[in-house]
């Protein structure tokens, strides 16, 4: 879909910090992240809902292989998963967590928004942890 933000990441017209590519999914940093290392893994093809992709165990496969190398490369204390639609494109979002006393739905402390470089390179750690 054209005007979907993220089909066109997934077409290279917009800047990402991809973590993982394969044939059917795409993760990528959250460019607002809510805690250092947040990402977004989406289907490559345009799907509207979570629960409608096609393969949805390989899905959350997916996920769960790229949540273990924001664990390892990242060293948190725990990670939270969530979905929601606010942008027509299914896609679950990574938030690894890094305070065990902060549990709640979203973290109480955002952080500020990281540089190009420092996104680059939690990118880089991700993707080597893989």
């Amino acid at each position: 879909m054209q005007d979907c933000i993220f089909c066109q990441i997934v077409a290279g017209k917009s800047l990402s910090h991809k973590v993982y590519e394969d044939d059917k999914f795409f993760g990528f940093l959250d460019i607002f992240p809510t805690t250092k290392g947040h990402a977004l893994i989406i289907p490559k093809e345009h799907i509207r809902w979570v629960h409608d992709v096609p393969d949805f165990g390989l899905y959350w496969e997916t996920v769960l292989k790229i949540e273990k190398a924001i664990e390892r490369g990242l060293k948190t204390k725990w990670v939270q998963y969530m979905t929601h639609g606010l942008i027509p494109h299914a896609h679950i979002h990574i938030l690894p967590r890094y305070d065990e006393v902060d549990q709640g739905f979203l973290p109480k402390k955002k952080i500020a928004k990281p540089s190009d470089e420092e996104m680059r390179q939690i990118a880089e750690t991700i993707s080597k942890n893989l």
